[in-house]
């Protein structure tokens, strides 16, 4: 069990600042100490070098301090009562036998550090009951838990968001989830075939050679969540499907879930056409990036047509997702940072000297 073993107001914090709110505002009258006892395992949340630690000090912002078996804890008195509902909730889940990766980890109190209503116990054990195939799928922001939950809540969902974020996997995962779970019959994935300086006119072997190396991440994604075996099967009969956009046309969709990956760049046309395509007892995913969009110049991208026309539209759920949500090489952030600050200055001709990056000095 945790234990408290000292609860204390800190006066001094209130006579250091003279105010009842601190410049940070944060209120002060609240500001209180505890110490918390730690079971045997609670360690292992702070994650290597106390980085998940860290993580929940910087969010909740407090401080924490090991002392032998116990956790020392300062911060304003709500935040102090949630990080020590965190390590109640991680004991109780040791204690029933869950073990995490610290990736997975992170994820969770990624989550709960961001959303004061949310509890790692309800999170780790609502995932538990979903069936994704061979492996869990964690959302590792916050973001992206609403990006679930919307799927579950809504028969359509539009992701957007840079690379990396996680919203094409996470679709394919609820797509999987709701086939395994018998909720629907069977999965479209559809994609633009974006033409990269070549026609697929002219292109070697069959149409369907021709289209496949652009759909060839749908493919990468199904075979990451489910066996080799079972994927070549529900292609096979038909259960799960990948073609090309074009290939949608005059079809109603029924009793399925539908995911269109790289929904930037349809035209409008296309994107009308796709989205009318979908049936009864169906939901429909679709994913893209507004920055990168490959359509020839002067041709708008049916995504941002959407965005304009359907986003009012009852039933319909927008998620945003940004940098902060990417779950890739922690460079791609910075990456994708970097390129939202160049489009901010055109060439660049007109940009600040970059400041070199935190723990580098600039060469002498």
């Amino acid at each position: 069990m945790l234990a408290l073993e000292a609860t204390e107001q800190i006066p001094a914090v209130r006579r250091l600042y003279g105010v009842a709110t601190g410049s940070a505002g944060f209120n002060l009258t609240s500001w209180m100490k505890k110490e918390v006892k730690l079971t045997a395992g609670v360690e292992t949340l702070f994650g290597t070098l106390d980085e998940n630690l860290r993580l929940l000090e910087s969010a909740l912002h407090l401080t924490a301090h090991l002392k032998n078996s116990s956790l020392e804890i300062e911060g304003d008195e709500p935040n102090v009562g949630r990080m020590e509902r965190i390590l109640e909730d991680y004991a109780q889940l040791l204690r029933e036998g869950v073990s995490f990766s610290n990736g997975d980890l992170l994820g969770y109190l990624k989550i709960v550090a961001g959303d004061p209503a949310a509890s790692l116990r309800t999170l780790v054990v609502s995932g538990r009951h979903r069936q994704f195939g061979k492996k869990p799928i964690v959302p590792k922001s916050l973001n992206q838990r609403i990006y679930l939950e919307s799927i579950d809540l809504h028969d359509m969902v539009f992701g957007i968001g840079p690379a990396g974020t996680g919203k094409t996997y996470l679709a394919v995962g609820m797509a999987i989830a709701y086939l395994l779970s018998r909720k629907i019959s069977r999965i479209v994935l559809a994609r633009p075939a974006v033409e990269a300086g070549e026609r697929l006119g002219f292109l070697p072997g069959t149409l369907q050679e021709k289209v496949d190396p652009y759909l060839r991440p749908l493919y990468d994604a199904l075979y990451d969540l489910l066996e080799a075996e079972k994927v070549e099967r529900f292609l096979e009969k038909g259960i799960i499907e990948i073609a090309p956009i074009a290939f949608m046309r005059g079809r109603t969709l029924n009793d399925s879930f539908i995911i269109l990956d790289e929904a930037q760049n349809t035209t409008g046309e296309q994107m009308k056409m796709f989205l009318t395509r979908m049936g009864f007892n169906s939901k429909m995913v679709i994913t893209g990036d507004i920055t990168q969009i490959d359509l020839p110049e002067g041709r708008r991208s049916g995504l941002l047509t959407a965005m304009d026309v359907v986003s009012e539209v009852s039933g319909i759920r927008f998620v945003y997702f940004d940098e902060t949500d990417v779950v890739r090489h922690h460079l791609v952030q910075r990456i994708i940072r970097a390129y939202e600050q160049y489009s901010l200055f055109g060439n660049g001709t007109s940009r600040p000297a970059a400041a070199p990056p935190e723990g580098d000095t600039p060469a002498s």
